[in-house]
């Protein structure tokens, strides 16, 4: 008996591990994966790179062929059809309205049926502003036909019910809003594409009888905008840039981070102070990091106001311009450098304080000098922390912004972050700035992967 009991409880599965990590879980798929495959997802993807054209003037007939987006077209025929409440709200539909109406014809005969509204002048509206009555319009023109044609049904290509003579007055008893469908064709390798669409796709030309698909209804893959960003003027330079940045600014603060590190780790009179006064840029922020960093480059700032005190130059220079662009790459490395080198020591403080005394101790009993035991036993056993440290800085270094616009314009020096920006913000143009969002995190994975191949710790070396 004590055995079955014993294999049941051996079965039963263990779910505190799993609703432990279900929140972590959660907060990933909503705030990480989501927004990352939405953004690829408009990178490579067009929702309106084809029209779907139909055999009849119908939402629900079915898809004869497709078009491209961008395709030049003729108009052969329109047609008005009903239009779902939910889409009247749209301003690119081209409607028409007809009026259902009621009058007696030159023989006296009652005629009821449906004209558009460009034969029928109202005369009288309802309080609501509904039109009751009206009057048939004169038609221009010598060889016109001085009847109006009265149809069955709202559509030129119904019955025809009766005709009525101009300024007939007539009683409104309806109204309805048509969207205007096109009958278009198109030519290409010898085969003629035909099909109707609706008015809102479809860019009419002022001669009536020409067009262009403006847009299209179904999506398909594409690499168009990953060429318009890669085409992008301001693309090489904003890579080529950023890159740049990556090489200048992560050596710096790593060395810097170590110093900082191995001096609060030694334990000096003071070092709490210390310790506080290196995370000082950790509670600023990168706008406010740009803007001290501006004041003390720009034309009567605090560089000048030194140099020409102590008498080194005569006249302030301008480090801030197109004239001095390597100027404007020194402040934004001396600015990121002093924000964000604290990000890197805090860590690598972290991994400090996870390696026993007794180590340091016996390398410097065995006559280790503090380069010695720097290199042959902190950076070793520091690897995992450097791991961290360096992934991390190295993702911040790709998204640095505020201080890039802040010192550099955002136009003569530009990064990767600032070209996602003005694609979205300026040039309202998602889809490039999600290809541009696309290679800033094509890089950070690229240099995680490096990170974790070159700095290997212990365990994976063993393993």
């Amino acid at each position: 008996m004590s055995t079955e009991q014993g294999t049941k409880k051996r079965g039963k599965r263990n779910w505190a591990p799993f609703l432990l990590i279900l929140p972590s879980v959660i907060y990933l798929a909503l705030f990480f994966a989501w927004p990352m495959v939405s953004a690829l997802r408009l990178a490579v993807y067009d929702d309106e790179a084809l029209l779907s054209l139909r055999a009849e003037p119908q939402q629900d007939s079915p898809v004869t062929d497709t078009l491209p987006q961008g395709t030049y077209v003729s108009i052969l025929e329109q047609q008005g059809n009903l239009i779902p409440q939910e889409e009247l709200e749209q301003g690119t539909l081209l409607t028409e309205i007809w009026f259902q109406i009621s009058a007696e014809d030159a023989d006296d005969q009652i005629v009821d049926g449906w004209a558009p509204e460009s034969r029928i002048r109202v005369r009288e509206e309802a309080e609501d502003g509904t039109p009751i009555r009206g009057s048939v319009r004169t038609k221009l023109g010598t060889d016109a036909d001085p009847e109006t044609i009265i149809y069955a049904e709202p559509n030129e290509n119904s019955e025809i019910v009766g005709k009525l003579d101009a300024r007939t007055k007539v009683e409104i008893k309806d109204l309805i809003i048509l969207e205007i469908w096109y009958l278009i064709s198109e030519e290409g390798d010898g085969e003629i594409v035909e099909g109707w669409a609706q008015s809102r796709y479809i860019q009419v030309f002022s001669d009536g009888i020409q067009g262009r698909i403006a847009r299209g209804d179904t999506g398909q893959l594409t690499t168009k905008y990953i060429q318009k960003m890669v085409n992008d003027r301001f693309f090489i330079p904003a890579l080529r840039t950023t890159l740049l940045l990556l090489v200048i600014i992560i050596p710096t603060q790593f060395v810097l981070a170590i110093i900082m590190a191995l001096i609060i780790q030694a334990r000096l009179k003071g070092n709490i102070t210390l310790l506080y006064i290196f995370a000082i840029p950790l509670g600023v922020s990168d706008l406010a990091v740009g803007i001290v960093w501006y004041s003390i480059f720009t034309q009567y700032g605090y560089l000048n106001t030194i140099l020409q005190s102590i008498g080194l130059i005569d006249s302030p220079n301008i480090y801030l311009s197109a004239a001095t662009r390597q100027w404007i790459i020194v402040a934004i490395w001396l600015a990121e450098v002093w924000r964000a080198t604290s990000i890197v020591m805090i860590i690598l403080v972290s991994g400090l304080q996870s390696i026993s005394q007794e180590v340091l101790e016996a390398a410097e009993i065995f006559g280790a000098s503090l380069w010695q035991r720097i290199r042959y036993v902190i950076l070793p056993l520091l690897r995992p922390s450097i791991q961290v440290a360096l992934i991390l800085r190295t993702i911040l270094a790709l998204q640095v912004f505020s201080v890039v616009i802040v010192l550099g314009g955002g136009t003569v020096v530009t990064v990767l972050t600032n070209e996602t920006y003005r694609q979205y913000d300026s040039f309202r143009n998602p889809n490039v700035a999600a290809a541009y969002a696309g290679i800033i995190l094509l890089l950070s994975m690229v240099s995680a992967i490096l990170y974790l191949r070159m700095i290997t710790t212990q365990e994976e070396a063993e393993g």
